[in-house]
């Protein structure tokens, strides 16, 4: 497995725009480091490290990874899908990780179990159905009905909120989304306004 990390302080503009889904759940971060997984050109990345955290912006593709870089941003080129890749992180290690239109099954578990005992998992991708309006199409990048609230509860995750259904932004795509946390998270401080 191939592991090489880079700090800069330049903050390039992000090309496309962030996740509602993570602009709604960011705030609720505890202070700590944030991972933000398979982050491609780290618009993301940046967001959060705008709101004072520390990230680790991971990728397997070295181009992305130098747009992902920035101020508070530490970049890392891994290939977790290689295939002698094991999970690289500590237990209890973020703060918060965040997914974006990536899929990987055997990450998660040891992704769960590399949150913080207060942490926050916000996740949002592809989900079965969405072959009708494109890429992805692979059912191995598609998670099923109910899946990541599924999985979630399996890993002893608390709900703070899902999401399953259609999107017409950036482009039309069926996704599930969810926001989830660890059992040490203060029950009060995930109830956001409702919008």
């Amino acid at each position: 497995m191939k592991i090489a990390s880079h700090v800069t302080t330049e903050l390039p503009l992000p090309s496309e725009p962030i996740s509602g889904w993570v602009r709604r759940w960011a705030p609720i971060i505890p202070s700590g480091e944030v991972l933000d997984l398979a982050c491609g050109n780290g618009r993301h990345a940046r967001h959060l490290a705008s709101l004072g955290h520390p990230v680790l912006a991971l990728d397997h593709d070295p181009e992305m990874l130098e747009k992902a870089a920035g101020t508070n941003i530490t970049t890392s080129l891994v290939d977790l899908e290689a295939e002698d890749a094991a999970w690289p992180f500590a237990s209890e290690r973020f703060a918060a990780i965040v997914v974006t239109n990536y899929l990987h099954r055997p990450l998660l578990e040891a992704m769960v179990g590399s949150l913080a005992s207060d942490g926050v998992l916000i996740y949002e991708t592809f989900a079965e159905g969405n072959e009708q309006f494109g890429k992805p199409s692979n059912p191995n990048f598609l998670l099923r009905e109910g899946e990541a609230l599924a999985w979630a509860l399996q890993h002893g995750l608390r709900v703070v909120a899902y999401e399953e259904g259609r999107v017409e932004q950036p482009k039309a795509a069926l996704v599930q989304r969810i926001c989830a946390v660890r059992p040490d998270f203060p029950r009060l401080a995930a109830l956001l306004p409702a919008f």
